[in-house]
Order: structure tokens, then C-alpha cells, then sequence
């Protein structure tokens, strides 16, 4: 594994944190986001290399929720760290198989094969950075993203 920059460090950062603080915490921290944080940076994220927005459909309500995301994105392939646990509504409506749009770079794709994998050193195809993050879930979610 090579140096880092400093996104993939503030991620493996981030991912530690959510380690040591535990999934209880993360999952007060997550609703804290939905309601604070994720509207401000929600509207940067696209324009941010190393951010996306997820645009998911409420698995119950039919609803379109826009989710910022810290993403890895590599020839075609979005990597997220499941930071706040397999829990998440996004996760969820995502997995429940509601259509799917990922913004990255300011273009807009189809999210086609999400699943999840789970971080360990030596899982292949995922970013170095990503390899290095401990969550308490252990888990990212991958998938191809197709231009819209």
C-alpha cells in the first residue's frame, strides 16, 4: 500500500473514529447528519471529487432522498464505507432495489449491481484507502456506475 492523500486519510480517520465511538453513537450521529449537515454539504458533494450524492426512491414512502456520500470512484466502480451501519435508510433503499442515481464530478449515473463487501486487507478491488478503514460494520457498498 502506497501514501495516501488526504482524502483517503480523512477517511481512514473517519473510519477509525466511527470505530472507537461505536455503532450506537454513529447511528445519533447519522440522524444529527440527515437533519444538519447532509443538506449543506448534499448541495457541494457533486462538485467534489472525493464526494457523491446518492439520489435513492424511500423503499415504503416512493420518496427521492439525496444522501452525500464519501465515494471512491475508480474506472467505472463506486466504492462507500458504510459508515453508520447496514441500517441506513439509504443503504436500505438501495438494497430493497429502488432505482438508483449516483452524482459524481458533476454527471449523473445509473447505480447498477450495488452489494456489499466486506473491508479486510486482503479483499481485492477495493481502494487502498478503504482496505485501511475499520467501521464497525466492516462493510462498503460497490457498485458500476453507468453514465445516465
Amino acid at each position: 500500500m502506497g501514501a495516501m492523500n488526504a482524502r483517503d486519510a480523512v477517511a481512514v480517520a473517519a473510519g477509525r473514529l466511527a470505530t472507537m465511538i461505536g455503532p450506537r453513537t454513529m447511528r445519533r450521529i447519522a440522524r444529527l447528519h440527515r437533519r444538519i449537515t447532509n443538506p449543506i454539504v448534499g448541495r457541494l458533494a457533486p462538485y467534489w471529487r472525493h464526494m457523491a450524492v446518492i439520489e435513492h426512491t424511500g423503499r415504503r414512502s416512493g420518496r427521492i432522498y439525496r444522501t452525500p456520500v464519501m465515494a471512491f470512484v475508480d474506472r467505472g466502480t463506486i466504492t462507500v464505507v458504510v459508515n453508520y451501519g447496514r441500517q441506513s435508510d439509504w443503504l436500505r433503499n438501495i438494497q430493497a432495489g429502488t432505482p438508483t442515481v449516483v452524482i459524481h464530478n458533476r454527471r449523473r449515473y445509473r447505480l447498477a449491481d450495488p452489494h456489499l463487501v466486506t473491508i479486510s486487507a486482503g479483499t481485492h478491488g477495493l481502494p487502498d484507502a478503504v482496505r485501511r478503514i475499520r467501521t464497525p460494520s466492516d462493510k462498503a457498498l460497490q457498485g458500476t456506475l453507468i453514465p445516465a
